[in-house]
């Protein structure tokens, strides 16, 4: 395995590497290594597919109780089925 040594120099990036490492709970190198792999088209160590149906594969699994609550309250509309246009 090599070694890279990078030195950032722009403050958002810096804060985006921070602020990943601490959602993930990864090192700083760990976060820094999935900004890359994720910026040079990879994901996981594999290229990355144009697989219909995976691009929101990172967002599954993250909402809160409350988030999931909101959604679903927020579209029962969108359940309800108009007997009118049925018949």
């Amino acid at each position: 395995m090599k070694q890279l040594t990078i030195r950032v120099a722009d403050a958002e990036l810096e804060r985006r590497i921070l602020d990943l490492a601490e959602e993930e709970g990864l090192s700083m190198n760990q976060a820094a290594v999935r900004l890359l792999a994720k910026g040079a088209g990879l994901r996981h160590g594999k290229q990355q597919t144009s697989t219909i149906g995976e691009s929101l594969d990172d967002l599954a699994g993250t909402w809160t109780e409350t988030e999931e609550t909101s959604f679903l309250e927020s579209t029962a509309l969108f359940e309800m089925i108009d007997e009118e246009l049925w018949q």
